[in-house]
Parts: structure tokens; C-alpha cells; sequence
């Protein structure tokens, strides 16, 4: 008898929790209320006719940061600043010139790679390095010591089968191990894209000069390296100094569970060559328009929501590391469930997760929320990656997630970190889809019965960053702790 009312108690308990649960419907009025009345395309467009780009430490930059602070107050949030120190960075002047002799320089289109020196003025016969990897260097026998390194953005056609690529900023890294005297880039897209971004693996000025140049000029310098020599003159100023840069943090407080805390991220700055309306405005006004849903409809939560806007993530994920640097200083990582990135995240077709055991559950809803719209299609992705805001979380041991099997909108990946980089790129129904579908995954986050995961430790942290094969880049960028 007392079996059989044990089984009884289990079964409502599981059937209570089941109802707790069953999201479904409030799914649908996320997914009404996101139809009708999203303000991101609104906002974005607003927001880029009236600042511009959005670049940490500019004037430009301090507007963004003003513009989202009153943005989620109009919605009803208690917001705050979260001001950290950066080590600033601008680009002033810039001159590239290469030919057959060192008196016979011809100008090349280019653009400074961000965390170049102040100053720069390198002569220098250029060594083509092929990807630029460490294994490159190493055939380099020594030629690459005083003179500059010629590699190619990605991985060049042709190149073995698994050859694993690397972040500009740790080709530039390798560079300055093996002595080279400066770097260029070779971007990959067609039609003369030139693109910017950090040089930098910590946020800090690189001891040599790198710029960027276009696919079709940089292919040409290759040719004319397979017959003779080529020169390069690397001539540049910048500008860096310490500036003071501000997280946006809008807080849901949780009325379950109030000290678990998800944290949904998305950063707000952009480099200064274009708008940043890809990179990243879709992430970061879909953010806010996120946390708008949540108090149009007046949604409960069980777990506090942190909606965060990040500075600095170009310029070396200096926001978030500050972010995670103050949570860490008050002892409270391990109040942080679960973290959900947004950076260029458009369209989604699934979710993903550093945690592969979070796939029951984001198949779930993933599973309402295709009866729903069936665009959705319920993929899962599971692996560990680098160079966003998740980062400093992840190496924390954080569970970590978001958005995946999307595509940009209106072929706007060549663009990337360009001047291309428009608001008329962007997509009004796709940015819609990322928000309706990112709030009901952050609804099912804040209060679901039981968040599966929890912290790594450090050994099972470090395993799984070897089975990401994360291990090399971070030993590059000086984060390999172990």
C-alpha cells in the first residue's frame, strides 16, 4: 500500500511538473505580440540614422550606450551602466605601398587592423606565408624574421583537407612570435572589400603594423611573389589611451528563483568604417526588443533575466570579460545558470549550446515552437567556439547557447566588418524571427522546473576545450590556464 501511494505522489509530482512546464502557450502570445508590434527594425533604423557607427570609446559609442538605456527604461526595466577602463583605439592615417624594389612603391588600397602601434613606418621585403598558421612559419625556415608576412584571411583554396583556421588577431599573434616586422592581411571577398577588426588576442596594442587589403590585390601580390621579389612599406598613425566604456544591463528580477540568474547577451558597439547594422545591430536592438516582450506581455519569471549590452567586444570581448571579472570578484559565477549570446544571430533555425545535454529540452520547445512556424525547423548544435562575448562565460565553465542555422540576410557576410556594413542589409521579417523565437527560448530558460546544467569544474572544463580543439587559440591569446 504505501508502494502503491508512493507511485501515486511520484506521478502527480511528474504530471505537476510536466503542467509547470508546458510553455506552449505562452509561446504563442510571444510569437503575436513579436508579429504585431517588434520595435527592433524600428529602433535600429532610428538608431543608425541618428548616431551612426557605434565604436567603444568614441563619442559615437557613448550615445549607443545613452540611446539602449533609455530605450529598455521606456519599456519599464530598472537599468544601470556597469563602466569599466579600456585601452582605446583609432584609426588616424594610413599609407600601404609594395613593388619589385624598395625605390619603386606603387600606393595599395588598405585599411589598418585595429590595435596597430601609434606609430608606424616599416620597409621590408614581404614573405608570403600562405594561411598564416603556425606550420607555415615553421617551412618559413627564418626568412619571416625582420621582414613582413603576406597570409590570407581564412583558408586558402586548395589547402589540405581539415586545415583548421585561425582569428586574425592570432595570425597577427604568430607573426610577432616568429619575428616578422609587420602583417597583411588578405581579405576573401571579392570586388575589393577591405575589413577592419581587432589585431589584438588581449585588447592591447600589437608591437608591429597591420592592415588589411582586397582579395584581388592580395591574390596578385602572391603571383608576383612566385617570381621575384616584392617590397612593402607599412606607414600608419593611431591613436590609443585609456577611456572609460559602459555595459547597459536591463534586469527582470526572477520571483521563484531570484538568485539563478540567465544572462542574454548581445554587443552593442560596431567598428567605425560603416553603421555596424549586421554586426552587430540585428543582435543588439533584437536584444532589446526581446526584453520589450517580456514586459509588454508582462511575462513572469522564476530566474532573475539579465538583458546586457556589451561594449568593447571588437576591440578584444572587453565588456563581457569586465562583466564576468566583477561576478567573479563578488563570488557569484555560480549564480549564473546559463548565458545566451546574440552576435549577428539572424533568422535561427535551431538552438545551440556549449552543453550537449541541454538537447532535450531546447528540442522541446524547439518542438512547440515548430507547431508554431515551421520555419523553425529544431536544430540542435552543440560544440564549444570563440571571439564573442559567450567567451569569457564559457571559459568560466558556464553554459553557454543561442541561436543557430540561420543565414545573413540579402548576402550580407562579405560584409562583414566593413564598409558595407548598411542598414539596408538588413531584414525586417528574419530580425522578427530571431526575436519571437530567442524570447520563448530565454522564457523556457527562466523558468523551467530545472536548469539541467550547471559549472564545469576546471578538469572537465579543460577536456572540453581540448575536445573543441580550443586548446591551440587560447594558448595563442595567453587564456590556457591549465
Amino acid at each position: 500500500m504505501k508502494r502503491f501511494l508512493f507511485l501515486i505522489i511520484n506521478c502527480i509530482v511528474i504530471l505537476h511538473v510536466q503542467a509547470q512546464d508546458d510553455f506552449g502557450p505562452v509561446f504563442k502570445k510571444i510569437n503575436a505580440e513579436v508579429h504585431a508590434n517588434s520595435k527592433a527594425y524600428g529602433n535600429l533604423k532610428e538608431a543608425i540614422e541618428l548616431i551612426g557607427h557605434r565604436l567603444t570609446g568614441s563619442e559615437n559609442g557613448r550615445k549607443a550606450e545613452e540611446h539602449a538605456f533609455k530605450l529598455l527604461t521606456s519599456y519599464g526595466y530598472d537599468v544601470k551602466y556597469q563602466p569599466f577602463e579600456v585601452e582605446s583605439w583609432n584609426r588616424l592615417t594610413n599609407e600601404t605601398k609594395v613593388g619589385d624594389t624598395r625605390d619603386n612603391l606603387n600606393k595599395i588600397t588598405s585599411v589598418t587592423l585595429a590595435h596597430s602601434p601609434v606609430k608606424a613606418d616599416v620597409l621590408a621585403e614581404i614573405i608570403d606565408l600562405g594561411n598564416g598558421l603556425e606550420a607555415d612559419y615553421k617551412l618559413d625556415s627564418g626568412k619571416i624574421k625582420g621582414n613582413i608576412a603576406l597570409v590570407y584571411l581564412g583558408i586558402l583554396p586548395g589547402s589540405p583537407t581539415g586545415t583548421q583556421s585561425l582569428h586574425r588577431s592570432e595570425k597577427a599573434a604568430i607573426a610577432v612570435k616568429y619575428g616578422a616586422s609587420g602583417i597583411i592581411i588578405i581579405n576573401g571577398v571579392k570586388g575589393g572589400v577591405l575589413l577592419t577588426g581587432t589585431a589584438s588576442v588581449t585588447g592591447k596594442l600589437i608591437s608591429i603594423p597591420a592592415v588589411c587589403i582586397g582579395l584581388e590585390n592580395g591574390m596578385r601580390l602572391k603571383e608576383k611573389l612566385k617570381t621575384g621579389k616584392q617590397f612593402a612599406n607599412l606607414k600608419m598613425t593611431n591613436f590609443s589611451g585609456k577611456i572609460r566604456a559602459r555595459n547597459v544591463i536591463a534586469t527582470l528580477k526572477g520571483n521563484g528563483a531570484p538568485e539563478e540568474k540567465i544572462v542574454v547577451g548581445a554587443h552593442l558597439d560596431s567598428w567605425d568604417l560603416a553603421t555596424g547594422a549586421i554586426d552587430n545591430g540585428i543582435g543588439a536592438f533584437g536584444l532589446i526588443d526581446m526584453a520589450r516582450t517580456f514586459k509588454a506581455l508582462n511575462l513572469p519569471s522564476k530566474r532573475t533575466v539579465e538583458f546586457v549590452l556589451f561594449m568593447g567586444e571588437e576591440q578584444g570581448l572587453l565588456g563581457s570579460k569586465a562583466y564576468v571579472d566583477v561576478a567573479r570578484h563578488l563570488n557569484r559565477l555560480d549564480q549564473i545558470r546559463f548565458m545566451l549570446n546574440y552576435d549577428m544571430t539572424n533568422d535561427p533555425k535551431g538552438f545551440s549550446s556549449s552543453r550537449k545535454e541541454m538537447k532535450t529540452l531546447f528540442g522541446a520547445w524547439g518542438a512547440e515552437i515548430n507547431k508554431i512556424d515551421t520555419g523553425f525547423e529544431n536544430l540542435f548544435y552543440t560544440g564549444a567556439w570563440l571571439h564573442s562575448d559567450h567567451q569569457p562565460f564559457m571559459l568560466q565553465g558556464i553554459p553557454i547557447g543561442g541561436g543557430t542555422g540561420g543565414s545573413l540576410p540579402n548576402n550580407s557576410a562579405p560584409y562583414y566588418h566593413s564598409d558595407g556594413d548598411v542598414f539596408k542589409l538588413v531584414d525586417e521579417q528574419q530580425l522578427k524571427n530571431t526575436v519571437r523565437y530567442s524570447t520563448m527560448l530565454i522564457y523556457g530558460l527562466a523558468n523551467v522546473s530545472e536548469v539541467p546544467v550547471s559549472r564545469q569544474e576546471e578538469h572537465v572544463l579543460r577536456d572540453f576545450l581540448k575536445e573543441n580543439n580550443l586548446e591551440v587559440p587560447l594558448k595563442i591569446a595567453g587564456e590556457w590556464r591549465w
